[in-house]
């Protein structure tokens, strides 16, 4: 009995070694299998970060001829935080993501759920809700100004032939009015994005949550409350975290229909680093701005993956 015994301690002793062992051989292979596309993304993006990173440190002004490109220490950086042009990009960037994220979220949370019930023609609403989202930005934004123009465009003539407030309106010339297009512009194309990584979500919560929900008498608000955004945070925490870093590095849709005006009123961040390399050709001071840029990015990105964790 007492070898017996002596045999289950041993077996006992040796399975939590084996068990290790298996997680470290499917950490390596886990390792193994990502390594081309890290390795990858290293060499597109290593390079470019790193030229930033140092003409962030340095002088380096194509339009002023100079003997070469001293370093300057953090005096780019000092330039950028006390410069009122940046403070006010930075300003109309967190305000504009906040404002876009909020609402693409909403309406992406509505489409989804919408989706997730059975319906006939369901598998066609879904397939064309994502054309939006596969046309180009420079297409899609292109598309909507022409769409606010006041002489040609349909939504000055949709408002006037049902006699709403902002027909006869020139939206791209007004500070808000320029914000609102940019903001259906923008959900237009990427509420589809959104609603279909949260549908994914929806899909892989078990229906037996709700029968039990519905057998203790929840109501759909509560069941929905309490169970179907808890489970549905790891989507919710990819579709935020893709969005909102989409959003705060917003440009392509602010150049195409507002070019940043009126004035400097739609000037954003990336409009504003852009105008910096390209137009100003001031490339220590750009340096520094795109590696704020970066910084910031990899903040939002924490704490969505913090504030969103799952409960285990």
């Amino acid at each position: 009995m007492s070898t017996q015994a002596t045999a289950l301690g041993r077996l006992a002793r040796r399975r939590p070694k084996r068990q290790m062992g298996r997680e470290r051989a499917d950490r390596r292979l886990g390792y193994l299998l990502v390594a081309p596309v890290v390795i990858l993304l290293l060499l597109i993006t290593a390079y470019p970060l790193a030229y930033n990173l140092w003409n962030s440190f340095h002088a380096v002004n194509l339009s002023i001829a100079t003997g070469g490109h001293p370093f300057v220490g953090v005096k780019n950086y000092t330039k950028m935080f006390g410069s009122s042009e940046w403070v006010s990009a930075l300003l109309r960037t967190a305000g504009f993501t906040a404002v876009s994220i909020f609402l693409e979220t909403v309406a992406a949370l509505g489409l989804a759920l919408m989706l997730h019930r059975k319906f006939p023609g369901r598998g066609f609403l879904r397939a064309a809700v994502l054309v939006p989202w596969a046309v180009p930005t420079v297409v899609s934004a292109t598309l909507w100004k022409t769409m606010f123009d006041q002489r040609a465009g349909f939504v000055d003539y949709m408002l006037g032939n049902l006699h709403l407030p902002g027909a006869h309106t020139t939206w791209l010339a007004g500070i808000w009015t320029s914000w609102a297009a940019v903001f259906v512009a923008d959900a237009w194309k990427n509420v589809p994005f959104m609603a279909i990584i949260l549908l994914a979500g929806l899909q892989v919560i078990p229906t037996e949550v709700y029968e039990a929900a519905r057998i203790d008498g929840a109501s759909a608000w509560q069941a929905f409350r309490r169970m179907t955004l808890p489970l549905l945070k790891p989507a919710l925490a990819v579709a935020l975290i893709f969005r909102t870093l989409q959003a705060f590095l917003v440009f392509d849709v602010i150049y195409i229909m507002t070019g940043g005006g009126p004035g400097v009123s739609t000037q954003t961040l990336a409009f504003l680093n852009w105008q910096t390399f390209l137009i100003g050709t001031d490339f220590g001071y750009g340096g520094a701005i795109s590696m704020m840029l970066v910084l910031i990015s990899l903040a939002i990105a924490a704490v969505y993956v913090r504030a969103l964790r799952p409960e285990t």
